[in-house]
């Protein structure tokens, strides 16, 4: 146990550094090196990082509304910029998060009404169908629209909260399976499911480069309180970007 300890040497905010530098090297690929495909490949670590983080945000935050609240709304702005600048009707990873952030709280609920003995059946019942009702819409939205990732992208991040029961009153037997490798190992079934069942131009196969990074991570936020500055990095490193390739 001490030896996994020592090991875990990644905070949240040293996951998110990672993701974001990888992200930064692969649209940096995609706007001004297309033909450098390493550096696209590089990319594909970034997303599930992002998703798993995600997931790990909406296990431990306790304004839920507010959480989704900020994510939807810098998303509901980067994309009306995009589309008034690039007529682009795309919707951008933010909203994808968006989603899946309505997939985590309904299945966490969800699970809380199942696992708590005063809540009603009916109670109990109506909110699983809620949560379905929110996976339903959830790949009604990605038939109808360009969603970044689509369908298996914004369910990504609720394969690692399938065994999250944290606040949640289930069974001994079930808390004790409520620890990262379990989460890692049922996430990385979501990216095979991401694999296996979407069509993108870049090979998927590399979200898998993720994984290590993710079996490093201590379940610690960091030191630094920094969810602003990665929900501000995503726009602001995209329109650096594009505003460079402008000039050049």
């Amino acid at each position: 146990m001490n030896f996994l300890k020592n090991v875990r040497i990644l905070s949240g905010n040293a996951l998110k550094i990672i993701a974001a530098i990888c992200m930064v090297i692969d649209h940096v690929g995609f706007i001004f090196f297309p033909q450098m495909m390493w550096l696209r490949i590089i990319g594909r670590i970034a997303m599930p990082i992002f998703a798993f983080t995600l997931a790990e945000g909406c296990r431990y935050t306790k304004n839920k509304v507010k959480h989704f609240c900020l994510l939807f709304g810098l998303g509901a702005i980067c994309q009306v910029v995009y589309y008034v600048f690039a007529k682009d009707t795309y919707l951008n990873i933010l909203l994808t998060f968006s989603l899946a952030t309505l997939v985590l709280y309904a299945m966490r609920h969800f699970k809380k009404c199942l696992f708590d003995e005063n809540t009603p059946s009916t109670e109990t019942v109506f909110f699983g169908l809620v949560f379905i009702a929110t996976i339903f819409g959830t790949y009604l939205i990605c038939q109808n629209f360009t969603v970044d990732y689509g369908f298996w992208g914004c369910m990504l991040p609720a394969f690692a909260g399938i065994f999250d029961f944290h606040r949640i009153p289930a069974p001994a037997e079930l808390k004790k399976i409520d620890i990262l490798p379990v989460r890692v190992c049922s996430f990385a079934v979501g990216i095979w499911a991401f694999c296996a069942f979407t069509v993108t131009p870049m090979p998927t196969a590399y979200m898998f480069l993720a994984l290590p990074f993710l079996f490093l991570y201590n379940g610690e936020k960091g030191k630094w309180n920094m969810k602003y500055f990665f929900y501000l990095f995503y726009p602001l490193h995209l329109a650096a970007l594009q505003g460079l390739s402008m000039i050049l």
